[in-house]
């Protein structure tokens, strides 16, 4: 073989798209973008993640980026990361500038609580990592479980009254909010065959006793975390006004893995499922 036809080789070969994507290190800062990314197949190239990343088991064995929330360029550039990937509002714009002027890739995502914004999020996570073709695989089949899954609550609760829910994020007593409409809370409460208790205003507001009574729920959604922090079942069924809603009453208290139920990516479909039967059998059972 001639050494020019040798060089040619090496060329081709060193421009293959995998040779590339082999050398990609990936930050995630959200645990629906590592799950995406997971969900893709290329959790591999991942080398650190945030706190809230704890799904699948190899990402939660993954080092993280800080023992918060709260992130420093210092911190994200300690792991020598080429690209990372965060959710729109969710990393201050000074990081942001610190990351990006050290040669590092910054993408920012955009999460949308639709059923058609889930498709787009994990093929804006394909795409920002140069694997569109992958995200369409995923987006494709994850739109046949959505389908599926959603005629299925559909036809489940048909002649039904929705139950009202009342989703409180809680880090103990003393830091409790309750999910207004326009939420992911909202969203997914909706899309499992439910009614969000609290319609009076969007986002999240503080935990106030007058508010539990006011929205008087069917049934209190927590995440599993938020349950442990304010005592279990008997300590929150004691919270002030809790005894007089139908939830108190009727002891319907249902916890769920927070990061199952925040989703809205490729396991939103194994999300609404979970939350569906939660509610069924809850409303069933008291």
């Amino acid at each position: 073989m001639s050494r020019f036809c040798f060089i040619i080789i090496i060329h081709c070969f060193t421009c293959l798209p995998f040779s590339v994507h082999a050398q990609q290190r990936i930050i995630t800062l959200n645990s629906s973008i590592t799950e995406t990314i997971f969900g893709l197949g290329v959790g591999n190239r991942v080398v650190a993640t945030d706190v809230t990343s704890v799904s699948p088991m190899a990402a939660a064995a993954l080092p993280r980026v800080s023992k918060n929330r709260s992130v420093s360029a210092e911190g994200l550039l300690s792991f020598e990361p080429n690209i990372i990937l965060a959710n729109e509002g969710e990393v201050p714009a000074a990081i942001i500038r610190q990351v990006r002027a050290a040669g590092v890739k910054y993408i920012a995502l955009k999460p949308n609580y639709t059923i058609p914004g889930a498709l787009n999020y994990i093929q804006q996570v394909a795409d920002a990592i140069g694997q569109p073709a992958l995200g369409k695989g995923v987006v494709s089949q994850t739109k046949l479980s959505l389908n599926r899954i959603t005629e299925l609550v559909k036809s489940e609760n048909k002649g039904k009254v929705p139950p009202k829910v009342l989703f409180i994020y809680a880090r103990g007593t003393g830091t409790m909010s309750v999910a207004g409409k326009g939420s992911s809370l909202d969203a997914i409460i909706h899309l499992a065959g439910g009614k969000n208790a609290i319609q009076e205003f969007s986002d999240f507001k503080p935990y106030t006793t007058e508010a539990l009574v006011q929205a008087n729920p069917d049934i209190i959604l927590l995440f599993d975390f938020g349950a442990s922090s304010l005592g279990g079942e008997d300590a929150i069924l004691k919270l002030p006004g809790m005894r007089i809603t139908n939830a108190g009453k009727n002891k319907r208290i249902l916890t769920m893995n927070a990061s199952l139920l925040v989703n809205f990516s490729n396991r939103l479909p194994d999300a609404i499922l979970e939350l569906h039967r939660g509610f069924v059998r809850i409303m069933e059972s008291k």
